[in-house]
């Protein structure tokens, strides 16, 4: 029988839509102070590029544009400024202290394909190009997906014979092969979505599934690559699969030794605590078959369980990592106690973008593949010229100055 304290399917869905959105990002709910006052600001069809000059100049002149990844919505350039700027290390200001002009390219929304969103930055690199006093080249590149983006539209430029005028193309921490969100919490997205659609828009957005190396439309589905994936592969095929003109450099957050982050698989990450959600259970990936990854329950007696096959041990994995569970225990948290939905995180992290990924030189559909020892690799598998991984598995698009300097230091 039913506890008659807990809530209603009705009262649920009010609290969760009243509330912030449960999204699966690194961007912080608000930023502590306001970001400086663009130099110039260029709207764009699909985005707005920021424009802050470099130490000395009163014009666009040595231009660096990095482009802003993925989450739900619009840009923000307070937060987008905080993330690169105001933590371990400035990554803009030093930037510009060395001379370079920093164009920071938001979009209106970031999880729309990726292929639109690449049409926001051949407008901005053209606008560049325009704009730009004297011949110096740029420097193009992106956060996360702001890599791909970057990536697709200038090797689509070169396709269509019009000259970027790029000799620097960057990446920092982006899922050259495909990104992962732990099954568990895509099916538990998919299973509020009656109450609440917020989260599993997120998670079906066409940006997340062209991302994502496996994935569920519903949270009963079979994880698979989504066909959006699989033409957005296509698409970038089609145009040659990287842009063949500029010097290709990245970084990633996870380490080149093979060394994971310490999750053990099958281990519990998340337990649901409150009246409404005592039962739900997820659990960090698993390789073999028949692995439980889920077990769900929100207000109804009901307690479906995911499993799933042929998956590798990735939550473990080296690599950038994203406070998943923890993301999802603190949003639950935060409902009014009348909601039944206090939760507990007993991991909160699981790998993200895998190192291999960031510096594209294997698949992640394997334990072989994904924990492979990258410092011991031919750098020639990778379609980059150059790549550097941390000395520690770190939170994914953490400014470091250990990757940050690498970067400026290559920078045209």
């Amino acid at each position: 029988m039913a506890d008659q304290n807990a809530p209603t399917e009705q009262q649920l869905a009010e609290a969760l839509t009243g509330a912030a959105p449960i999204l699966l990002t690194q961007e912080p709910g608000a930023a502590a102070q306001p970001a400086p006052s663009p130099d110039d600001t260029w709207t764009l069809h699909g985005g707005t590029a920021w424009v802050y000059y470099g130490s000395g100049h009163r014009a666009l002149t040595r231009p660096v544009i990095l482009a802003d990844g993925f989450n739900s919505g619009p840009s923000n350039r307070d937060l987008l400024w905080e993330h690169l700027d105001s933590g371990a290390y400035a990554f803009l200001t030093e930037l510009r202290h060395r001379g370079h002009d920093v164009v920071l390219l938001g979009f209106n929304e970031r999880s729309a394909s990726i292929l639109d969103n690449a049409g926001t930055v051949s407008e901005a690199i053209l606008r560049a190009i325009s704009e730009r006093q004297g011949d110096t080249p740029l420097a193009v590149g992106g956060l996360s997906m702001g890599g791909l983006v970057t990536r697709y539209a200038l090797a689509k430029l070169e396709h269509d014979m019009v000259d970027h005028q790029t000799a620097v193309y960057f990446s920092y921490d982006s899922p050259h092969r495909g990104a992962w969100i732990p099954i568990a919490l895509q099916a538990f997205a998919h299973y509020i979505r009656k109450l609440d659609s917020r989260f599993s828009d997120q998670m079906n957005s066409p940006a997340a599934q062209q991302l994502l190396s496996q994935h569920i439309q519903e949270w009963e589905d079979t994880p698979t690559p989504s066909h959006q994936r699989a033409e957005f592969l296509d698409a970038l095929r089609a145009v040659g699969d990287w842009p063949q003109r500029p010097r290709k450099i990245a970084v990633a957050n996870g380490v080149g030794t093979g060394s994971g982050n310490g999750i053990e698989p099958g281990a519990k990450t998340f337990r649901g605590k409150g009246l409404a959600i005592t039962g739900t259970e997820l659990y960090a990936q698993s390789d073999g078959d028949d692995q439980l990854v889920a077990q769900l329950r929100v207000v109804t007696l009901k307690k479906p369980q995911i499993r799933t096959s042929g998956l590798p041990d990735i939550d473990g994995a080296p690599g950038g990592t994203l406070e998943g569970f923890g993301i999802l225990a603190d949003a639950l948290n935060a409902l009014p106690r009348y909601a039944g939905m206090a939760s507990e995180a007993l991991i909160r992290e699981h790998c993200f973008v895998p190192a291999v990924s960031a510096v594209d030189i294997r698949p992640i559909a394997t334990d072989n593949e994904l924990y492979t020892p990258v410092n011991d690799l031919d750098p020639y598998d990778s379609g980059l010229d150059e790549f550097k991984l941390a000395s520690r598995n770190e939170p994914h698009t953490a400014i470091t100055e250990e990757l940050g300097s690498w970067i400026i230091d290559r920078l045209a």
